[in-house]
């Protein structure tokens, strides 16, 4: 009789706990959305690298060029014709 009653209580106590818990489709349902979720933020990730990217090679682009004019205002301007003095004659 105690073993009957206690495999019993057991069994309501297991049927009890599976009608509380989520059903499969509903945690499939959940998994789904989440990949959606992740996926997206994924993708605004890749945009932003992208974008830094970019920037990376206007910035390196700017600095060529500005490397370029500074090594040109740097270098000696191209002297003149000599002139003649009278001592160089």
């Amino acid at each position: 009789m105690r073993n009957t009653f206690a495999v019993a209580l057991m069994l309501a106590a297991t049927l009890g706990l599976a009608a509380c818990d989520k059903k499969s489709e509903d945690k499939a349902q959940d998994a789904t959305q989440h990949a959606e979720q992740a996926q997206e933020k994924m993708s605004e990730a890749q945009d932003k690298v992208n974008d830094a990217a970019k920037e990376n090679a206007e910035a390196a682009k700017a600095q060529a060029e500005s490397n370029k004019a500074a090594a040109e205002e740097a270098a000696p301007a191209v002297p003149a014709a000599p002139v003649a003095t009278p001592e160089s004659k």
